[in-house]
């Protein structure tokens, strides 16, 4: 079930105002706007406009959702292919003029190399565990042409444990898991990772990249680049 894309399908072609609500792992239902994966420039937080001004050569946009920055991207005229799992975000980037749309996993990806892939809304949780961090690192090695960079953005989430009403996970405390619910529909649970700077590095170290912090806010987010 692609509950994520009927809510964007829902938003982008009627303006609808139903809710789209996050089931968490740690606490309570949370309200997910749906418009801020239609931000434009203007929009866009700093921090985002800073990792598309590093974008070089070809890019890959990993988990391009409605096509936002790579619509940014193609108007500075940057080769940029946008992969995507939703079919129904897929449709929406094209119709949006995103020129080159992929509808596959990223895992199972391997048509071509790029010199930047770009994970933002921190699109690098999507390996679900530390564990898995390193499996996703490796495979975007192989998609990777020599010097390329991965760009992404995270965030330290321990903060949230300071509330003793907040569950901790049994393991590292940024993999959690996250269930979309929209009008009737809900989709399965799925497993994502909020991981902190230093541990990132840790990982990154082991496998050969160059880590770089890029920024970081108040809020303990941050942007990185790995360079292989």
């Amino acid at each position: 079930m692609d509950v994520l894309g009927e809510a964007l399908s829902d938003y982008y072609n009627h303006r609808s105002e139903d809710i789209l609500w996050i089931n968490t792992s740690y606490g309570e239902p949370e309200k997910m706007p749906v418009e801020v994966f239609f931000r434009d420039l203007q929009e866009m937080p700093e921090m985002e406009l800073l990792a598309l001004k590093k974008c070089k050569g070809q890019v890959l946009d990993v988990g391009g959702g409605v096509g936002s920055h790579s619509l940014l991207l193609q108007k500075r005229g940057i080769e940029v292919t946008a992969i995507e799992i939703s079919p129904k975000a897929c449709g929406i980037m094209k119709d949006r003029g995103v020129k080159n749309v992929v509808n596959q996993d990223i895992f199972k990806y391997k048509d071509c190399r790029y010199d930047t892939l770009l994970f933002l809304m921190n699109g690098i949780g999507l390996c679900g565990t530390v564990e898995n961090l390193n499996g996703l690192l490796q495979h975007c090695k192989s998609l990777l042409k020599p010097g390329g960079q991965i760009i992404f953005d995270s965030s330290d989430i321990s903060y949230l444990y300071e509330d003793k009403n907040i569950r901790k996970p049994k393991g590292y405390y940024g993999e959690v898991a996250f269930q979309y619910q929209y009008k009737n529909i809900s989709d399965e649970w799925f497993n994502w990772l909020y991981i902190d700077p230093v541990t990132f590095n840790d990982i990154a170290r082991g496998l050969s990249f160059n880590f770089e912090l890029l920024m970081q806010d108040d809020q303990d987010q941050y942007l990185g680049r790995l360079i292989f």
